[in-house]
């Protein structure tokens, strides 16, 4: 086996990429970055009738979003089909499988006899050791032989030692008797030529790696290294489902939350180091480790998820951020922002990021910096411009024209402003947040000053207290 570490992720594009999937990619992507190996793409288009390119399309765009790039190109499952049959005729070429002439309502009349009498309904053909030249001229299909005595021990790295009787394994097909490879072939198979050395996936294919090592073993192959990992599952602690809420990573972009976050909270969920909640992508990879993994599901919770996020928002690069809030409008289809916007918003980050939790929440904390004149004030900022709130605005205005431009001068300018109206700050706190942004809830009245500048400031109070 190579001492370099390849791992793989392998979806069907039948779908968009479910938040569980982008979890067994984000792993697979962690340990291979963090151990200097390459981690590769195959999509499993064998189902002809339910992939589609759509799907394809959505699982890529999921992954770029969440920022788990692959090595090399992409592999289709479906367009090795001619060496996958290879595979399954040299094994039949070996004497390690057989062709089967049994036919469907054969192989269910079996099926039905065992079950009455108790017996086990795992199909036992009876073409397996018949001499070739009883061999029909009809359709048949090619099955391995299984091993009839002892157990397997699928040595996994998460689940433990696995023990299953060798009786409980039937003779798989391996080609259908149109010439189609199943897909317990055509994974072995690929994982093989894929140089793949490590498969790290979801624990509800345990159950197959035994039947898959049958393949390995029959071709002298190398067993990968095995890691199934456990299920998400819901607050409810039922397998996620839509009932829990959005399921794809495209759906949690477009609800504004930001790749990083997404990316440690879903590192988080079946996976631990330490106590560490919070964690860079450089650490991630550092740390990630498949002995970290725990063999419980993982429950998911939004405000768990809401909180990793916040986290990441405060420390983010502020032109970093701002793009991201340009693909979570795009994603959502909302309205881009135009140059000017993206540039206030950039400028205004400081006083932004400390508590939004989602770049909605982010952006509408940037309203004041997003709005243009007039300023058009909610219900709430509405109330904070009543007649006496506009004539004070009216009167503070030319203390502000020669004013020095900084947030202790300005402190200073309205708090004389306030003690010579025999009043406290706090007074003018709303009329100047109603005026600035339209909002009775904003960030510090000095930090939007400072973010609109000298001329939309006294703009913006001007046209208010008129």
């Amino acid at each position: 086996m190579s001492a370099e570490v390849v791992t793989r992720f392998a979806p069907s594009p039948t779908g968009f990429l479910h938040i569980g999937g982008a979890r067994t990619a984000l792993f697979n992507w962690l340990y291979a970055r963090g151990k200097g190996g390459r981690f590769l793409l195959r999509i499993e288009d064998t189902d002809r009738a339910r992939s589609t390119p759509e799907a394809t399309d959505a699982i890529l765009q999921g992954l770029a979003w969440l920022g788990l790039d692959h090595d090399g190109e992409i592999v289709s499952q479906f367009e090795n089909a001619p060496r996958h049959a290879e595979v399954a005729n040299a094994l039949l070429e070996a004497g390690k499988a057989y062709k089967c002439f049994a036919t469907q309502e054969e192989i269910n009349a079996f099926r039905e006899a065992a079950k009455a009498e108790g017996r086990s309904t795992l199909y036992q053909s009876p073409w397996r050791d018949a001499d070739p030249a009883s061999h029909p001229d009809a359709p048949y299909v090619i099955r391995i032989k299984a091993p009839q005595e002892g157990q397997t021990v699928i040595r996994d790295q998460v689940q433990g030692d696995v023990t299953i009787s060798n009786a409980q394994l039937d003779d798989m097909v391996l080609l259908r008797s149109d010439g189609t490879p199943v897909y317990m072939l055509a994974v072995v198979v690929d994982d093989h030529d894929m140089g793949v050395t490590h498969v790290i996936r979801g624990d509800d294919h345990l159950n197959n790696a035994a039947r898959q090592m049958m393949i390995y073993q029959a071709m002298g192959w190398d067993v990968p290294v095995w890691a199934h990992i456990p299920l998400i599952h819901g607050s409810d602690g039922k397998k996620l489902s839509k009932r829990h809420g959005a399921l794809g990573a495209q759906e949690y972009q477009a609800m504004g939350y930001p790749a990083a976050g997404m990316r440690n909270y879903l590192a988080r969920l079946g996976w631990s180091h330490g106590d560490d909640e919070f964690f860079t992508d450089a650490q991630a990879r550092d740390w990630f480790d498949l002995d970290g993994i725990r063999k419980s599901p993982a429950q998911f919770d939004l405000k768990k998820l809401e909180n990793i996020c916040g986290q990441h928002i405060a420390v983010s690069d502020d032109a970093a951020l701002r793009q991201e809030c340009q693909d979570y409008l795009a994603a959502a289809g909302l309205t881009a922002l135009d140059p000017d916007q993206a540039q206030g918003l950039e400028r205004a980050m400081y006083c932004l990021k400390e508590r939004a939790k989602t770049l909605p929440e982010l952006i509408e904390k940037a309203h004041f910096v997003l709005t243009h004149r007039p300023v058009e004030p909610d219900e709430k900022a509405q109330k904070a411009l009543d007649s006496e709130a506009r004539g004070l605005l009216a009167e503070l205005t030319p203390h502000l024209q020669d004013a020095s431009w900084t947030k202790e001068t300005l402190e200073e300018v309205m708090n004389s402003f306030a003690a010579a109206h025999d009043t406290k700050f706090g007074k003018l706190a709303g009329p100047l947040r109603a005026a600035l942004a339209g909002r009775a809830v904003t960030p510090s009245v000095f930090d939007m000053m400072l973010v609109l500048g000298r001329d939309e400031t006294l703009a913006r109070l001007t046209d208010a207290a008129a």
